[in-house]
């Protein structure tokens, strides 16, 4: 337990200390030390698909340079890729290492022969640090919750919304956009069902946030019931049924799962 609490405070303990922090969460942004990197450091948008690719393809070591450009700028020719490719690794250099004698080695982007990725031990990622208290969360959440709440609350927290929302429409940001919402869709399920009988509205709360990122996420509304039911709140929990029944026939044209009505059914019953 105690080596789960320290890892928890080292990811947020590396948000003050990493000489680059990025926001990818809600908006995209990045600071060099306390300083706001500005539209104007970046230079060409370029520069920003870039880093937000590498960023987006931080698990997968040896990105090739042509690869690279394939899936940033697939509609330009060879010559005007490259061309791109230069100028935006130039603007990434500029912006993270700004002082950088020219010919030295960068300190972020690593490059061995013809790939390149980003070095992250000195940067501080949100979805990363997302990714990394929701995985803990999941660890403890059978035999320690107290410390699986913690875990999933921060994690939570750091959710500001969609994944680099700029690029909603480019394939190569897609499957990450994807995958954080659902890991912060399930963090939030799990964090509200853990508090159903300690806090229920609180747990309400949680769940209208993962209703709010998926309104036809039918685990937020059963668990809603519940919390509601618990409080002792039979109309919410009734009302909230009602939502989810609708949602689920206007988007999908179907009912609600056989658990979801049995919860229903109960709280019909109580007298």
């Amino acid at each position: 337990m105690i080596a789960a609490e320290n890892q928890i405070a080292s990811l947020l303990a590396k948000r003050d200390s990493a000489s680059i922090r990025v926001q990818t969460l809600g908006n995209f942004q990045v600071w060099r030390s306390s300083h706001l990197v500005n539209s104007k450091e970046w230079g060409r948008d370029v520069s920003v698909q870039l880093f937000q690719f590498l960023v987006t393809n931080r698990h997968r070591q040896g990105l090739h340079k042509e690869q690279i450009i394939d899936r940033i700028w697939s509609s330009l020719d060879t010559k005007a890729g490259q061309q791109n490719f230069k100028v935006a690794h130039h603007g990434v250099s500029k912006v993270l290492e700004p002082e950088r004698k020219s010919r030295t080695e960068s300190k972020y982007i690593i490059r061995q022969g013809p790939t390149y990725h980003l070095d992250f031990a000195d940067i501080w990622l949100d979805v990363e640090a997302l990714d990394q208290l929701i995985a803990l969360g999941n660890l403890a959440i059978a035999d320690q919750p107290k410390l699986a709440q913690r875990a999933y609350r921060e994690a939570t927290e750091l959710y500001k919304g969609t994944f680099l929302p700029a690029r909603l429409y480019e394939d190569w940001s897609s499957e990450e956009r994807e995958r954080i919402q659902l890991l912060t869709l399930g963090a939030l399920i799990s964090l509200s069902e853990l508090l159903i009988v300690e806090n229920p509205l609180e747990s309400v709360r949680l769940t209208q946030q993962a209703l709010q990122i998926d309104p036809t996420w039918e685990d937020a509304y059963r668990i809603q019931m519940e919390a509601y039911l618990e409080k002792g709140n039979r109309p919410m929990a009734i009302k909230t049924y009602r939502q989810c029944e609708e949602v689920l026939k206007r988007e999908f044209g179907i009912e609600p799962l056989p658990e979801t009505i049995q919860v229903y059914r109960r709280i019909r019953g109580k007298n």
